[in-house]
Parts: C-alpha cells; sequence; structure tokens
C-alpha cells in the first residue's frame, strides 16, 4: 500500500508557521493538499474576537481546503504548556470558556475531530484532583463535540520532552478514553495515535496499532529522531501506516513535524504531489 493510499492532513501549527496564520491554508493547498488540522491559534485567548475566527475560517474556505482537527484551548502551545482541562483555577476555566467556542467554529467547516490536551501536573496539588478534574471537563468536551457530530480525541505526548504530563504511554491515553466514554455514555472519546510520541517513549508501535487502532480517531506522523519529515529519521512509517490500515484505520494521518532548516513548502518530497490530495 505505501504512502499513497493515506489521507494525509497538514498541521498548520507546525508547518507553515514561517507564514502568517491566515496564509498558511492556501499554501497547503499551493503544495497539494486539500485537508488540514490546527492547535488552537490563539494561544493567549480562548475567546477570540469573532472578526478573527471569521477571518480564519474565510481563508480556510478560500483555499478550498477541509478543517479535518482542531484543538480545544491548550494554554501556551508550543511553549511550557501541554493543555489546560486539568489545572485547576484559571486555566480550567479558560478551558471550559474556550469548549463551545471551539465546538462553534469546527462546526462551521465541518470539522469532526477536536482533540483536549490534558494538561502538565501541577506542583502541590494532588494528582488525584487534577484527574478529577480533568474528567469533569472532558465530559464537557465530549458532549459538545458530540452535538456537532464530532468525535472527542484524547492524546498522548512523551515523557523526555513533557516531563509533567502525565499521558506518556498508550495504554494511559486508552484509560482516559474509556473513563470519558463510561462517564457520558455516548462512546466519542477515541485515542489520537501520535507515533512520534509513541516512539519517544520507547513503546512497540507494532504492539500499539494492533491493540488499539479499533479505538484510534485520528493518527499524527512525525520521524524519530528529530521530529522531521518522513526519511529524516529511522521510523519505518511507511510500514506502521501500512499496519494501520490492515489493522481497518481508514481515517486522517496528520502530518505534525517539522520542516527543518528551510521553508515548509519544501518539506514534502517524500510524498509525490499526486499523493497530497485526500482521497
Amino acid at each position: 500500500m505505501g504512502f499513497a493510499e493515506q489521507r494525509f492532513n497538514v498541521n498548520l501549527s507546525i508547518l507553515f508557521t514561517e507564514l502568517p496564520l491566515l496564509e498558511r491554508p492556501a499554501a497547503a493547498a499551493a503544495a497539494g493538499f486539500t485537508a488540514v488540522e490546527l492547535w488552537w491559534p490563539w494561544v493567549d485567548s480562548p475567546t477570540p474576537e469573532q472578526s478573527e475566527l471569521d477571518a480564519l475560517k474565510k481563508a480556510i474556505e478560500d483555499a478550498s481546503v477541509q478543517l479535518t482537527g482542531l484543538n480545544f484551548y491548550a494554554g501556551q502551545l508550543p511553549g511550557p504548556d501541554r493543555g489546560a482541562l486539568s489545572v485547576p483555577g484559571a486555566e480550567s476555566e479558560k478551558f471550559r470558556a474556550n469548549i463551545d467556542v471551539a465546538a462553534e467554529f469546527a462546526r462551521s467547516l465541518g470539522c469532526k475531530a477536536l482533540n483536549a490536551l490534558y494538561g502538565n501536573r501541577v506542583e502541590g496539588v494532588d494528582p488525584a484532583e487534577q484527574d478529577a478534574l480533568a474528567l469533569e471537563n472532558l465530559v464537557l468536551a465530549a458532549r459538545a463535540a458530540d452535538r456537532i457530530g464530532a468525535i472527542l480525541l484524547v492524546e498522548t505526548l512523551n515523557q523526555p520532552e513533557s516531563p509533567d504530563y502525565p499521558l506518556v504511554s498508550a495504554p494511559a491515553g486508552i484509560g482516559v478514553v474509556d473513563k470519558v466514554n463510561e462517564a457520558t455514555g455516548l462512546g466519542n472519546a477515541k485515542f489520537l495515535m501520535d507515533l512520534y510520541h509513541l516512539s519517544m517513549n520507547g513503546e512497540d508501535l507494532s504492539q500499539v496499532i494492533a491493540e488499539y487502532t479499533g479505538r484510534t480517531g485520528h493518527v499524527q506522523i512525525a520521524d524519530n529522531p528529530g521530529r522531521g519529515a518522513p526519511g529524516t529519521g529511522t521510523l519505518p512509517l511507511e510500514d506502521l501506516l501500512d499496519q494501520l490500515r490492515k489493522a481497518g484505520y481508514e481515517g486522517w494521518v496528520g502530518l505534525e513535524y517539522k520542516p527543518g532548516d528551510r521553508p515548509s513548502a519544501e518539506a514534502f518530497e517524500w510524498l509525490p504531489a499526486q499523493d497530497r490530495a485526500a482521497r
């Protein structure tokens, strides 16, 4: 099968970041892609002005690309934060304020996947308290996603780069997915399988694929080491994506890698131009 059989989208929060936000959808389209995803673009505001939301919506529509994934507010990302929903106080309140804003923006563009980053452990706060708060907020997010016909994604990161993030294994992420689905009864919480993060954690990627593909709602890739484009590291990404397809995964594969010391438009030579448009 290989790369040609996949449905790729471009993460505009890590690729094309040399351009202003509103120019990135058109740049992805010019590179041959028809689908994009985003972290929450307004890191300082969970509730930006409607004019800002409208401008981004127009840029995506004008580029004729599909928004296939969007993060809820996650604090300073990139930066020191790894989400807000388990952080007591102001950050949790910002996450809650963002839920309906993000869901409505996703609905307006036909986006069917919303990613909720868990958040770092906070010194001096009982982890059980954070986990209880996280479940409350994830339930609210899952219900909001369900109202627009979307899924809620729970993502694991990697311990070397995110030492204070508690979800650093596939089983940990799946465990949260199961708790959310049990609490809501909706079944729309899914695992975000990021092969780069899982590889950084030293997990057996073939085993993860075999065990968890059926509960996976989205896949992201980058090579390792370096978090660069496929072929810049040692991960057998083509083989791993083949394994996912054979295991029944037919969803999107997000390109969430760093372009390196070059313009983002030059970071796709591994994928022939005719294979970039989503099928």
